[in-house]
């Protein structure tokens, strides 16, 4: 029943599937350059994934050093048309605690020097951005991130706001606070424009912020460091496998067509038959 792979992108920490069967490695070359490492598919329940570690699987890339533009392509290349994201995240909301976890449905974006589109040199798209997220999609994981939440004794919560810097610093102070007065729950640094080249490849786009800490804004717990957010990345990690796994184990039908799913069809301006032979084939990969 479930012929088309999901996709799973592994952030900070989560850098490999344990329970994934049946694995091959494929090392594959887009007009974009070369992923962030090699693409691992497999089954999971029988279910076929596609696995990509966004830091490669030694953490070797900075987030502005990410070739997201290639991971994206590289997942479309191999089918994937619904992509769940695993990122960590500081919390700009008290109510958020190191260790509990979050489905945003908003993104603003700080980043700086990062190529955030698949388009330009003499094609031109607008998609809209205006929902980055698959609310179907959302609606059936969190249903079960919610239930292991609950047995394993973290938050999960669903809806917000993910602001995305440049990095790799963390946050001044004063930035902290300013992000605090934009309306963000959480801040990180690589699902932008990762949600924003998904929507280009129409794939239905979901990602889990793990929160490692309080960012620094916070005037009573510790400012976060890298040694402090991946001690709680290690524990984030093992939850977050176990969400993917019961997720999947839960599937009796095909996930949800989504709207994403028409998204450059609907925002693609240059005419298919104005592009030159490389463009073409381009476009016949991101609207399949």
């Amino acid at each position: 029943m479930h012929t088309t792979p999901i996709g799973i992108i592994g952030g900070s920490g989560l850098y490999q599937l344990d329970a994934l069967e049946q694995r091959q490695e494929h090392s594959i070359q887009t007009p974009y350059g070369a992923p962030s490492d090699s693409l691992v598919t497999g089954t999971l329940a029988g279910v076929p994934l596609v696995f990509l570690a966004r830091h490669g699987r030694q953490h070797h890339l900075i987030p502005s050093e990410i070739p997201f533009r290639a991971n994206i392509y590289a997942l479309k290349q191999l089918g994937v048309r619904h992509l769940i994201s695993f990122s960590a995240v500081g919390s700009l909301d008290e109510s958020l605690a190191p260790l509990d976890m979050i489905l945003p449905d908003q993104f603003i974006d700080m980043t700086r020097l990062r190529h955030n589109t698949f388009f330009g040199d003499g094609v031109v798209a607008h998609v809209s951005l205006a929902d980055p997220v698959c609310s179907r999609l959302v609606s059936h994981f969190a249903d079960t991130a919610r239930h292991v939440a609950h047995s394993r004794g973290f938050q999960l919560k669903t809806g917000g706001t993910y602001l995305c810097i440049e990095g790799p610093q963390f946050s001044t102070r004063a930035e902290s606070h300013w992000y605090r007065s934009m309306g963000a729950q959480v801040i990180g640094m690589t699902n932008m424009p990762e949600a924003r080249l998904a929507r280009e490849a129409q794939m239905a786009y979901i990602t889990l912020g793990m929160v490692t800490d309080y960012d620094c804004w916070h005037p009573r717990e510790q400012h976060v460091t890298a040694d402090y957010a991946i001690r709680n990345l290690m524990k984030n990690s093992q939850h977050a496998q176990e969400i993917l796994l019961q997720f999947i184990q839960q599937l009796s039908a095909p996930l949800p067509e989504s709207e994403a799913h028409q998204a450059l069809r609907a925002g693609l301006v240059t005419p298919i038959d104005k592009m030159d032979a490389d463009w073409k084939t381009r476009i016949e990969n991101l609207l399949r």
